[in-house]
């Protein structure tokens, strides 16, 4: 009997769009995935945004968010923004999980 894993896809490659309004996302199965900057934004789980949220601080919209820096931590990336946010680490699935992957 043959067993055959499943591997659950990840992200391959990335970059920012040439508008720099949206991540670009390739998989490890050829997927080509998009996530708007705004909802990056709007999904960063660092403690300063979760704090935002819990005091109802954290704005509901992010008009005109673009996405100036990317770094890759290995499990995920963290993305910076044009508000000057810079703290958010985001999970390689969980970025494939906002991109509706």
């Amino acid at each position: 009997m043959t067993m055959t894993a499943l591997v659950a896809p990840t992200v391959a490659d990335y970059e920012a769009s040439a508008d720099l309004a949206a991540l670009l996302v390739r998989t490890t199965q050829d997927d080509a995935l998009s996530v708007s900057a705004e909802t990056l934004r709007l999904s960063c789980k660092c403690a300063h945004c979760t704090r935002a949220r819990f005091d109802g601080r954290f704005p509901a919209t992010f008009p005109g968010i673009a996405i100036t820096e990317i770094g890759d931590l290995g499990y995920g990336l963290n993305i910076s923004f044009s508000d000057g946010h810079n703290r958010g680490i985001y999970p390689k699935p969980y970025l494939l999980s906002l991109a509706g992957r």
